[in-house]
C-alpha cells in the first residue's frame, strides 16, 4: 500500500488477467484500474490491508475468473463529480453482469434523452471501470465503441465475452473465414 493524494491508500489486486489497482479513501473506492502491467509497480503493504479492501479484492479476483460478480454495493468516493456524472454512474451500476446498454439508453435513464455524448464523455473519464461497468455500454446498434482502459476495445470485448454477451448477435461466420477445418 502507498499513501496517495488526499488520504488515499493504493492496493494492488492480483487477478487471473493481471494486476489491478484499487485506491481507497475514507469515503470508499476513489479509483480503480483494470489489469495493467504497470500496476505491478504499485507498492503494497499487506499488513495495512483493511477488511473492506480485502473483501473488495476478493470479489475483483472472482470476476476475473469468470464468476458473475455484482459491484453495485461498493462505496465510491464521488468527490469532484458533476451531478450529471453521478447520475450516469449510478444508472450504469444498475446494468447487471451479462447485460449491456447503449449511450443513448443510459442518457434516457437519467432523464436526458439527448445526452448520449455526455454519457460517452463520462465513460471515458470513469474512475472505476468494472465497478461502474462502462464496458457494458455500447454504441447505437450494439457496436463496440471506445474504451480507455488498458487494452482498449480488446479488453472490452474480452470482458463482455466472459460475461456471455454475444456481440455478433448470433450472426453466422462468413464461409471460409477460418478455413475448412
Amino acid at each position: 500500500m502507498r499513501h496517495g493524494i488526499g488520504g488515499t491508500t493504493r492496493h494492488r489486486v492480483e487477478t487471473a488477467w493481471g494486476p489491478c489497482v484499487l485506491d481507497r479513501s475514507a469515503r470508499g473506492v476513489a479509483r480503480f484500474r483494470l489489469p495493467d502491467p504497470a500496476a505491478a509497480e504499485s507498492n503494497v503493504d499487506e499488513a495495512a490491508v483493511t477488511a473492506d479492501v480485502a473483501a473488495w479484492a476478493e470479489r475483483v479476483v472472482a470476476y476475473f475468473t469468470g464468476q458473475p460478480v455484482d459491484f453495485a454495493d461498493f462505496p465510491l468516493d464521488t468527490a469532484g463529480l458533476t451531478p450529471t456524472e453521478e447520475a450516469i454512474y449510478l444508472a450504469l451500476r444498475g446494468v447487471p453482469y451479462g447485460a449491456t446498454t447503449t449511450y443513448g439508453e443510459l442518457a434516457a435513464r437519467i432523464g436526458q434523452p439527448g445526452a448520449a455524448r455526455a454519457v460517452g464523455m463520462a465513460m471515458a473519464r470513469n474512475p472505476w471501470p468494472l465497478i461502474v461497468p462502462c464496458h457494458r455500454v455500447l454504441a447505437k446498434g450494439g457496436a463496440l465503441h471506445g474504451f480507455s482502459a488498458p487494452g482498449g476495445l480488446d479488453t472490452k470485448r474480452r470482458m463482455l465475452a466472459m460475461e456471455g454477451v454475444d456481440l455478433d448477435r448470433g450472426a453466422p461466420m462468413l464461409p471460409g473465414l477460418f478455413g475448412d477445418g
